[in-house]
């Protein structure tokens, strides 16, 4: 074995660890616990968010959202309709302060109760989960931190690789106590649960600020995520993606089409109409209702579990996005408010192949794509990540002499494979925030930390 190598790849190892295990120990915890939004969502808020009793006749859409306002006064912004008979709808208002969802029973029409959206148990652990709490600044920070797990697993797999040894490997050694029990525990724990946290790490960065904005855009110009053709003769809002909820990632970036009062097929309709200074959506002759719109979606064979984000103003869209699940059940349907035509139907198989794999891949990172096996296996990554940032600092607090940082050495002469500098480069290119990252460290391990001895 080349102890020099050995040496360089433990270094960086251990201050990877060291200094992102807070944060990857926040990722593990509210990943976790989001895996199971759905079920926490019923268990904290059930009185509101389900019906008290099923059955019934299922009142119009305007019904329920006029219901909704009745109570909570502001501009509905969408109408959620669940895909069974154990929920309410949820009308979403704008008032001043925020977005207030309010649920409404399908059948009876009598408003259950409501929530503050940004209140929302399961949307703060959303928010800390990527740091969004925090601001942008934070979504950058989780952005360099999932790059640096890829480098954790890396460096890990090359320090459990067995290299003659049999004990501590797939197993903890049989009377194994103290430090060595707690290392055995984290060499095994990255043994079996390596792979899946490297995925997890990958899939993760199609939401990061940087990167997966910027390859989103790319995806999108070279025909790879939505298609730029389905553009043709369809005006741009200025209405961000953001604004309509949870949409599939390949189109959180892109923009929302915009309604105009005629849409003939090949029509060039020129610039999105200027919103007007006050807009009804209820009671409107001018535009389709909620009603007809919903009936137009039946027809393209949705009937619920979706959610329909309704018109803001004159140049608004009808946009239907299904719930989160599996890629080929995720569309998003843009519908003209004026003649209720479609000027957008973007399902899975409307998506470039780029595109559908990464769908693919944040679908499985959800636990949305294969049921309880697949929740359950993030499920244990998370549970990993946990045990490994554990055993990982009790091994350094049980090594570590008394006042002492106890990193692992560089001597004078230390060498670094040129295999080690490949992946490196190709890692920070890849991810350019992992790669200025790491130039950081390096440099600061260079400048700050001399070696302590010359090379054996």
């Amino acid at each position: 074995m080349d102890s020099s190598l050995y040496r360089r790849i433990w270094r960086w190892h251990f201050f990877a660890g060291l200094v992102c295990v807070p944060f990857i120990l926040s990722l593990a915890i509210t990943g976790a616990l989001y895996l199971f939004h759905q079920q926490i969502d019923d268990l904290v808020y059930g009185p509101t968010i389900l019906r008290q009793s099923a059955g019934g006749t299922k009142l119009a859409p305007e019904r329920l959202i006029a219901s909704a306002l009745a109570s909570y006064p502001g501009q509905a912004v969408a109408l959620t309709l669940p895909d069974d008979a154990r929920h309410n709808a949820q009308v979403d208002i704008t008032r001043a302060g925020g977005t207030l969802q309010v649920f409404v029973d399908p059948a009876s029409g009598k408003v259950a109760g409501s929530i503050e959206e940004g209140a929302r148990v399961m949307t703060i652990v959303k928010h800390v989960h990527s740091l969004a709490i925090v601001g942008t600044t934070g979504q950058v920070v989780i952005e360099i931190v999932a790059g640096w797990i890829m480098v954790l697993v890396a460096t890990g797999a090359y320090l459990w690789w067995p290299r003659g040894r049999r004990t501590g490997v797939v197993t903890i050694r049989r009377g194994a106590a103290g430090r060595t029990w707690w290392r055995d525990l984290h060499a095994v724990t990255g043994a079996f649960g390596g792979i899946v946290i490297l995925f997890l790490a990958l899939t993760g960065m199609p939401w990061s600020v940087f990167w997966g904005a910027n390859v989103g855009a790319w995806l999108t110009a070279h025909g790879l995520g939505v298609p730029v053709g389905m553009w043709v003769g369809v005006p741009k809002s200025a209405l961000p993606a953001s604004e309509l909820g949870t949409l599939p990632w390949s189109q959180q970036h892109a923009a929302v089409p915009a309604s105009m009062e005629m849409d003939m097929p090949g029509m060039d309709m020129g610039p999105p109409k200027k919103p007007a200074t006050t807009y009804t959506l209820l009671g409107n002759p001018a535009i389709v209702a909620p009603d007809a719109i919903v009936r137009r979606i039946a027809q393209l064979g949705i009937t619920g579990g979706y959610r329909l984000a309704l018109p803001r103003d004159a140049a608004g869209v009808y946009s239907m996005i299904q719930l989160p699940g599996p890629v080929e059940r995720q569309r998003v349907i843009h519908l003209n408010q004026y003649s209720g035509s479609v000027l957008m139907d973007i399902g899975a198989n409307r998506i470039g192949p780029v595109g559908q794999v990464t769908e693919w891949g944040v679908a499985v990172h959800q636990g949305q794509e294969y049921g309880w096996p697949n929740l359950l296996l993030m499920l244990a990554a998370c549970l990993a990540l946990v045990c490994l940032c554990v055993s990982g600092m009790i091994v350094w607090w049980k090594r570590r002499p008394r006042g002492k940082l106890a990193a692992p050495v560089r001597k004078d002469g230390d060498q670094v494979a040129r295999g080690v500098i490949v992946i490196a480069v190709v890692l920070g290119c890849a991810f350019p925030l992992l790669g200025a990252s790491m130039l950081a460290v390096l440099a600061i391990d260079l400048l700050l930390f001399r070696p302590t001895q010359p090379a054996a």
